[in-house]
């Protein structure tokens, strides 16, 4: 759900340079609200506890609801989706879905120039979620082929990932992960 801050950005980077996609303020509003609730609880969020899965339930509704209000799954899904989905085919069976999702969102929040750090950093407070490919068991040359890949997925749905990542540039982008 973290994920919701970079699939926002993704939606208004879309809709400036492809235009005639809609964008919804509502649904916007409601699924950065989604990716502020895990963030600022992330400490919070550990398993088998009651507190934990009521954030974690709150956020998923409001989620829920944003893409019901946009009537797609843009105001959750961008190119960090795009970058697990790729993974899913280079890497089968490595990682979580959710697990990929957050190490690309950091990822796709490094392209945006916003706050990868603060991404990285609410991920490593939820219970010591990965944020590096070798950390779910994928080789970072995997990973960075996997961000060349990411443009052929869901070619529908332009990201900062169909800007045209070179393979240096994806190399350094796994790179990245691992600066502290």
């Amino acid at each position: 759900m973290i994920s919701n801050y970079t699939a926002i950005l993704d939606w208004e980077l879309s809709h400036r340079l492809r235009g005639g996609e809609p964008l919804s303020e509502y649904a916007m509003a409601l699924s950065r609200m989604t990716a502020e609730i895990i963030s600022k609880n992330a400490d919070l969020i550990k398993p088998h506890a009651e507190e934990s899965a009521w954030t974690v339930i709150k956020a998923l509704l409001s989620s829920g609801v944003a893409m019901s209000i946009a009537g797609s799954s843009r105001p959750a899904s961008g190119g960090e989706h795009k970058f697990s989905h790729a993974l899913d085919q280079i890497a089968p069976g490595k990682g979580l879905h959710g697990e990929q999702c957050g190490i690309g969102s950091i990822i796709t929040m490094y392209l945006h120039g916003g706050d990868w750090r603060g991404i990285r950093n609410s991920l490593r407070a939820i219970g010591g979620a990965p944020t590096t490919p070798k950390e779910i068991g994928i080789d970072d040359h995997m990973a960075a082929r996997a961000l060349i890949l990411a443009k052929s997925i869901r070619p529908e749905r332009f990201t900062i990932l169909d800007m045209g990542i070179t393979e240096e540039v994806a190399e350094q982008l796994i790179a990245m992960l691992y600066e502290e």
